[in-house]
C-alpha cells in the first residue's frame, strides 16, 4: 500500500512536518510495511518556507536584514532542494509581529527588509522565487523593495524618497538604472490568495490599513499616495498595477513586485503544490492523508486540504482529511475528492490541552482511519 501524505501546519502546535511524521506512526502500527511518501504542504502564509524545504530537501537560512522601522532583525528564508529556488516569507522582514502595537505607523513601515531577503537570495545563486506576503505591516507599495533593489524612486528634486507610504505623493520619477542586473534572469511567483486592487473602498489603504495603525485620515492619504504612486509607475516603468487583482495584497506590495520584477500573483496552495511535484508523487498512490487545524466550509476558498484533494481527484486518488476541528459547511470537500473527514479528538478537551497532546491525537485519529481501510 502506498501512501500520500499532504498536510498543512497545524497552527500553534504541528509544523507541517510533524504532521506527516505523527500520520506516519497512525498508519504504521496498522500497516508497517506501507510506502509512505511525505510531502509537507502549505498555502502561501505562514509556514511556506519551512514546508517547501522539508518537502523538497532544502534548507533554511537566517540573515540580517531592516525590520519594518529599518531597525535590524534577524530573518529566515529557504532554498529549495534544487539549490536554485529561493522561498521568502515577507513577514520575516516586513511582518506586523516584527513591530509593537504602538509603534505601528504605515506612514513609516517600509518593505526594504523584504528587498534586502531577495538580494541575500541572489548572492546565493538563486534566480527563481516564491514569495509569501501575508502579515505585512507595510503599506509603502513594495516602494522600499524596489530601492534595496537598485531602484531608485526620486522627488522633483532628484532625491530618494524617504521609507514608508506617507511620502509616496513626493513620487516625481523611477529611475531604473541602478536595479540588479540579476533580476533580469529572474523568475518570481507571489503566493497572493486576496484579490484586493491597490486603490479604493477595497484596496489596501481602506481594508488593511486599520490593522497596521492607520487613521481614519491616514487610510485616506496613504490610498492618495498609491494612486500617485501608480500613476508614476505607469509612466516610467510602463506597467498598470491599479486595478490588478491582488495588486493591494501586504500594502501594495502586490503591485511592486507585478511592476518592477515582473511577478506573476497565484494562489498560495497552487504554487506550493506544483513546487513540491506533489503530483508526480500521487503516481501509484492508494491513498492520501491531509489536513489543518480548522476545516470548514470556508476550506473550499483555497486551502491546503482543497488544494491536495483536486489535485488528488485529478489523479484518481482517494483523500481522507484528518482535522483538529471540523465546522460548519466541510460536507462540500467530498465534491473534491475527499472520501471522508475525521477530527483528531478523542474526547471533550481545552484549545491547550489539545494543542500539547496534537502528535499522539493525530496519530491515534489516523490510526482509526487505517483500521477501517485495511479491513474494508
Amino acid at each position: 500500500m502506498k501512501i500520500v501524505l499532504a498536510p498543512d501546519s497545524y497552527k500553534g502546535s504541528l509544523t507541517a512536518q510533524q504532521a506527516c511524521d505523527a500520520m506516519e506512526l497512525g498508519i504504521r502500527r496498522v500497516v508497517p510495511d506501507a510506502e509512505i511518501v511525505k510531502v509537507p504542504m502549505a498555502d502561501g502564509g505562514e509556514g511556506t518556507v519551512q514546508s517547501l524545504v522539508d518537502s523538497t530537501g532544502g534548507r533554511v537560512l537566517e540573515c540580517v536584514v531592516s525590520n519594518p522601522l529599518g531597525q535590524p532583525v534577524r530573518a529566515k528564508f529557504g532554498i529549495a532542494g534544487d539549490g536554485s529556488t529561493a522561498v521568502v516569507e515577507m513577514a520575516e522582514a516586513s511582518g506586523l509581529y516584527l513591530i509593537d502595537e504602538d509603534s505601528r505607523n504605515p506612514l513609516l513601515t517600509t518593505t526594504y527588509g523584504t528587498g534586502q531577503l531577495i538580494r541575500h537570495a541572489l548572492d546565493l545563486g538563486c534566480r527563481s522565487f516564491i514569495l509569501g506576503i501575508g502579515g505585512s505591516a507595510t503599506n509603502d507599495g513594495g516602494a522600499g523593495m524596489a530601492q534595496a533593489l537598485g531602484i531608485k524612486l526620486l522627488d522633483a528634486d532628484g532625491n530618494e524618497l524617504t521609507a514608508g507610504g506617507g511620502g509616496l505623493d513626493k513620487l516625481y520619477r523611477i529611475d531604473l538604472g541602478g536595479v540588479d542586473a540579476r533580476l533580469q534572469s529572474c523568475k518570481f511567483e507571489v503566493a497572493c490568495d486576496v484579490d484586493n486592487p491597490l486603490c479604493g473602498p477595497s484596496g489596501a489603504s481602506h481594508v488593511f490599513g486599520p490593522q497596521k495603525g492607520a487613521t481614519p485620515d491616514m487610510v485616506n492619504r496613504l490610498d492618495a499616495n498609491l494612486v500617485h504612486y501608480a500613476s508614476v509607475i505607469k509612466k516610467d516603468v510602463g506597467v498598470d498595477v491599479l486595478e490588478l487583482p491582488g495588486a493591494g495584497a501586504a500594502g501594495g506590495l502586490g503591485a511592486g513586485l507585478a511592476a518592477f520584477l515582473g511577478a506573476t500573483l497565484r494562489r498560495g496552495v497552487d504554487i506550493v503544490l506544483n513546487a513540491a511535484g506533489l503530483e508526480q508523487k500521487l503516481i501509484g498512490a492508494d491513498w492520501v492523508f491531509t489536513g489543518e487545524g480548522q476545516c470548514d466550509f470556508q476550506t473550499e476558498r483555497g486551502k491546503t486540504p482543497y488544494g491536495v484533494a483536486k489535485t488528488a481527484q485529478r489523479c484518481g486518488v482517494p483523500v481522507v482529511l484528518v482535522a483538529g476541528s471540523v465546522g460548519e459547511g466541510i460536507e462540500v470537500m467530498y465534491r473534491h475528492g475527499v472520501r471522508s473527514v475525521f477530527s483528531m479528538m478523542e474526547r471533550p478537551m481545552t484549545m491547550p490541552e489539545a494543542m500539547a497532546q496534537a502528535p499522539i491525537l493525530l496519530a491515534n485519529a489516523v490510526e482509526r482511519v487505517m483500521r477501517l481501510i485495511s479491513d474494508s
